[in-house]
């Protein structure tokens, strides 16, 4: 589908995060899951994800980082799925499926039949997400199959419409800290005969949206998160795992790189909806208008985005296979950003428009995550 190395498609079935958590109930002895990642046997596994802590990143500040470095030695990358972006990242991981199965498909989604947006991290308190994602979820699996199952992360998510729809069946484990994550991610592993924890921290993300993965703030915090992974893992018990991760890379934008989609006349006109986020716009067209506004967005933004119409993002598999369902979440016209383009919309999202890092798209910088193990099994 792309004409150059650019970008990269996420690799659903041999390598993503749909293929984690699946391998990690197969290393644990539940039947049925696929075990694309040929994880060794274990009675307890921890997976910690880091958001934001992409692969490139990672490799590229191995200072910082001694601990979760050292481990990368032995290590290759995994990718995320499409577009690269937290909702759909943790729903990705927490049902095993790709967005094109499980829906979230997106930082900000067109509600169908309606005239609005859902911004799928804060939820829309009229949808309820057991309906909007009705898929299982492998912490439901693991439950089933006699694994005890925890989700340890800030308490402020608990009870969410994301923690709903992408994690329900776990026991929810309020970490407010660093320190609490690390204990409570620890003490949860030796929770019943067998256990999964999936342990989530979201600080290191954070600062590179506010200053930049370029910035002194990312790079101390990713310290601190070396030193979060090495104290989870010096706590281990003797038949365990540890399983390090992310959900997304990121990328920095300038003032220059910035392109303002939402009040450009060649850009808005025939636009009904304008979803997504920065690095990965999803436009819902007027009737009619699907033709011109993929040719208007190809001929405006030509060299600073790739952009393809819904029909041939599906057939590229970009989202794995779709379901019919929910093919209207998926705008009519993509755009997805290069280099370090940010595509904002300044009256609509002023906050996220003024942010330095951004992600979503599918340059490598962002879709490639670690997949990096630590085990005290000998």
């Amino acid at each position: 589908m792309f004409a150059d190395a650019a970008f990269a498609a996420p690799r659903y079935g041999a390598g993503s995060l749909a293929d984690l958590i699946p391998s990690v109930l197969a290393s644990l002895g539940v039947p049925g899951e696929t075990a694309a990642l040929n994880l060794p046997p274990v009675r307890r596994a921890c997976v910690l994800l880091i958001d934001g802590m992409g692969w490139d990143l990672l490799s590229a500040h191995r200072s910082y980082a001694p601990f979760l470095s050292s481990l990368a030695d032995a290590a290759e990358p995994i990718t995320a799925g499409f577009p690269t972006t937290t909702a759909t990242s943790l729903t990705t991981i927490g049902t095993g499926l790709p967005p094109g199965h499980h829906g979230i498909v997106g930082y900000q989604v067109a509600v169908p039949g309606s005239d609005r947006i859902m911004n799928q991290l804060r939820w829309d308190p009229e949808i309820d997400p057991e309906t909007w994602q009705p898929c299982g979820t492998a912490y439901q699996r693991a439950e089933q199959a006699g694994v005890t199952a925890a989700y340890v992360a800030f308490g402020g998510y608990e009870g969410s419409g994301l923690s709903r729809a992408s994690a329900r069946g776990s026991r929810y484990v309020a970490a407010n800290d660093i320190t609490e994550l690390a204990v409570k991610a620890a003490s949860s592993l030796t929770a019943g005969d067998r256990s999964l924890v999936f342990a989530y921290h979201s600080d290191l993300d954070t600062y590179g949206h506010m200053f930049g993965v370029d910035s002194a703030y990312w790079r101390l915090h990713l310290g601190h998160v070396d030193r979060l992974a090495e104290q989870i893992a010096g706590q281990l018990p003797s038949d365990a795992a540890l399983y390090i991760t992310a959900d997304h890379g990121m990328v920095d934008s300038t003032s220059a790189s910035r392109v303002d989609v939402e009040s450009d006349p060649a850009l808005s006109s025939g636009v009904r909806l304008l979803a997504g986020e920065a690095r990965v716009r999803q436009v819902h067209v007027r009737d009619g208008a699907a033709d011109d506004v993929l040719a208007a967005w190809r001929e405006r933004l030509a060299g600073r985005a790739e952009i393809v119409s819904r029909e041939e993002a599906i057939a590229a598999g970009l989202f794995g296979a779709v379901d019919d369902a929910l093919r209207p979440r998926i705008g009519d016209v993509l755009a997805l950003a290069r280099g370090d383009t940010a595509l904002i919309a300044p009256n609509a999202e002023p906050t996220e428009s003024s942010l330095v890092g951004q992600h979503g798209s599918l340059t490598p910088g962002e879709l490639r995550v670690p997949l990096l193990r630590f085990s005290t099994v000998a």
